[in-house]
């Protein structure tokens, strides 16, 4: 399997070439015997990637350790389903996963845009050979997965702890899956540029590939914040850590990029902008790649230390030199049809929110770059901590949220101030209501009270936008408020989707703020039958325990928690020994709406039954979980077929009377 694996990869890096080399020279020629050789060999590279990949998953279940990788992320004592997943845990490895992901997204797009986009489709091939050829040769000549040991040891090294974990099973492969997905519109945006035809034409075929790219980035990123939120044993989700941040900033100018679609196709403006936010999304996902692979910026996250690094940053400069050019060559097809309207306009809204997006974009940017040049020009890195992205992300993240109520309330075109303070008087009239509430409850501080009236201010705004637009077509249809709201949820998958996404995304912002503005913490030392205070609880400590598994040792702090003096639950923490890694903590987590109890097991001694933990209540945790739930959902509807032909002219009716 070490052959075959070898040679297919081999085989694939020789094929991808030859595609793309025909796509550029053939062109548009649907006619040519030699398009259709390439068609025929970008098909044969997906073959070949998967015989690839399946010799080594194939050899990690057979536990063959004459393969380094194997051997590195790896044992026999590993469960089947942390075996799979060491197909990713490791350089090499993730990087095949990427290749087999981009090759079966190439055949996609080459099924379904054959006939379709004639005159687009060699060219957005062409793109799609080129970066499977980069990352194929990466494989072939730089890291490859089938590398051999000069001997075979008896067992492998084992996969991390940390990475055993259900987080780290979906967290790699779903960002995998929203970073490769950008390569899809990427590549239709630089053959519109090639050939001209910048109309909307092109954006209809890339709607779908952005919404799915930005679900699978979406899932992953909060997948890895549950995991570090869990797993970790820090107490928090996100420490602007230079990984995190490489998954964060493809995320942002994702999402500016979706909006600017909107635009284009509703208005005919921002063309502009569209073209540039893919082809910044883009480079910013082979700059991620970049960060965890080059070993230049420090993080837990990171493969370490390779030569990778200064090929990713050729092949960076290559994108944005050629798209730059493009881009310059193009500028006159990419002025829109109508300028901007009004500042009371929806467009100018969602103009505004692009401009937010990158500006938090470039601020978190420099956050990332910041050590790194420093001591390139100073020789001294200069350190950029939590408290530099939180004064950049916070004000900015403040502005979008109360953006989304803002353009809610906007209509296209042009809004009369009449009825801009009509759509906004409701929403305003409730945020100040639940802003008195927390107040008397004993809510304090300007920042989160602002923001969380911010929240209030946009749900509603939602709410009522969808309520009304449900009153006008129950009276157009002569239906149930209610059965007509339903209607048009299914007539609108694409408004209403991207409304349930913005209630998800407000969710999401409230439990940010919960648990950044209302934490408590204590640390303590307690012995058997003792108990800690802390908010409205005791926890009562009941003594420690260990158990022995097949990899590890087991050593448990157990507590009882108390409200008032009643038993409302109990609570363990642990931490895990290994023999051939660090230990790791498993944090001990009670989760409601209201807020999470989160106990770390710091220190302990078995012999005295004494243990050391900290303490954390974390109001509002929960919403971020079903915020990213319900962000998933909308996204979901948003990408549905539309099941019943409807009528422009109708929806646009709908949301005027509305």
């Amino acid at each position: 399997m070490i052959t075959i694996g070898y040679q297919a990869l081999n085989v694939a890096l020789v094929l991808s070439l030859y595609a793309a080399i025909l796509y550029f020279v053939v062109g548009n020629n649907s006619s040519s015997k030699y398009l259709r050789s390439a068609h025929r060999a970008s098909m044969a590279v997906l073959v070949l990637v998967a015989v690839a990949s399946i010799a080594l998953e194939y050899a990690l279940f057979a536990h063959d350790f004459r393969i380094e990788y194997v051997a590195n992320y790896s044992n026999r004592a590993l469960s089947w389903f942390y075996t799979m997943a060491a197909f990713w845990a490791g350089q090499a490895g993730s990087l095949l996963f990427w290749c087999l992901l981009l090759t079966i997204y190439a055949a996609i797009v080459l099924a379904q845009n054959r006939r379709k986009y004639p005159d687009l489709l060699p060219y957005t091939m062409g793109v799609l050979q080129v970066t499977i050829f980069f990352f194929l040769y990466l494989l072939v000549f730089k890291t490859g997965p089938f590398a051999r040991l000069p001997f075979t040891p008896e067992d492998g090294r084992g996969l991390n702890p940390l990475l055993q974990n259900i987080e780290m099973v979906f967290h790699p492969p779903a960002l995998y899956i929203g970073f490769v997905g950008y390569t899809v519109p990427f590549a239709f945006a630089i053959a519109a540029l090639i050939t001209g035809r910048l109309e909307n034409r092109w954006l209809s075929s890339i709607r779908r590939w952005a919404l799915f790219s930005w679900l699978f980035l979406t899932i992953g990123n909060i997948l890895g914040m549950q995991w570090a939120y869990v797993e970790l044993g820090w107490g928090g989700y996100w420490a602007w850590d230079p990984v995190e941040n490489s998954s964060l900033l493809p995320w942002l100018t994702g999402t500016a990029f979706l909006h600017s679609i909107i635009v284009q196709e509703r208005k005919g403006v921002l063309k502009g902008w569209t073209i540039a936010l893919i082809v910044i999304t883009f480079a910013l996902t082979i700059f991620g790649t970049f960060v965890t692979r080059s070993g230049l910026i420090a993080s837990v996250h990171a493969f370490g230390v390779s030569d990778l690094g200064p090929l990713f940053l050729g092949f960076l400069a290559l994108i944005l030199i050629v798209s730059t050019i493009l881009l310059n060559v193009r500028a006159p097809l990419l002025k829109g049809r109508q300028e901007i309207g009004a500042w009371t306009a929806k467009e100018s809204g969602f103009l505004l929110n692009n401009l937010l997006f990158s500006a938090m974009a470039v601020g978190v940017l420099i956050g990332v770059l910041t050590p790194t040049l420093s001591e390139l020009f100073t020789g001294q890195p200069l350190s950029v901590g939590e408290e530099w992205f939180n004064r950049v992300a916070a004000p900015i993240g403040i502005a979008i949220f109360a953006l989304i109520g803002v353009c809610t309330a906007l209509s296209w075109g042009k809004t009369s101030a009449k009825r801009l303070l009509h759509n906004m008087l409701i929403p305003a009239a409730i945020s100040g209501l639940v802003t008195a509430l927390l107040i008397v409850m004993g809510v304090r501080g300007f920042a989160p009270l602002l923001s969380l009236a911010i929240a209030v201010f946009a749900i509603s705004t939602i709410i009522q936008d969808s309520v009304r637009a449900a009153r006008v077509h129950a009276e157009q249809k002569s239906k149930n408020c209610i059965l007509a709201f339903f209607s048009l949820i299914l007539k609108q998958k694409r408004r209403y989707g991207a409304a349930i996404v913005h209630l998800g995304v407000l969710c999401f912002f409230i439990g940010i703020v919960g648990s950044s503005a209302f934490i408590s913490e204590q640390t303590a030392t307690v012995q058997k039958g003792t108990t800690i205070d802390i908010g409205d609880y005791e926890l009562l400590f009941t003594g420690l325990s260990r158990a022995r598994a097949t990899d590890r040792i087991i050593d448990a702090a157990h507590f009882v928690i108390l409200k008032n003096g009643q038993e409302i639950d109990v609570i363990t923490s642990e931490k895990l020994i290994f023999e051939n890694f660090q230990p790791a903590t498993e944090v001990g987590i009670r989760s409601t709406l209201k807020q999470d109890i989160y106990v770390i097991l710091a220190d302990y001694d078995m012999t005295a039954d004494i243990a050391t933990v900290t303490i954390l209540i974390n109001p509002l945790v929960l919403w971020i979980w079903l915020g990213g739930i319900i962000m998933v959902l909308g996204t979901l509807l948003a990408m549905a077929p539309a099941s019943m032909k409807k009528s422009r002219r109708s929806d646009m009716l709908i949301s005027d009377r509305a």
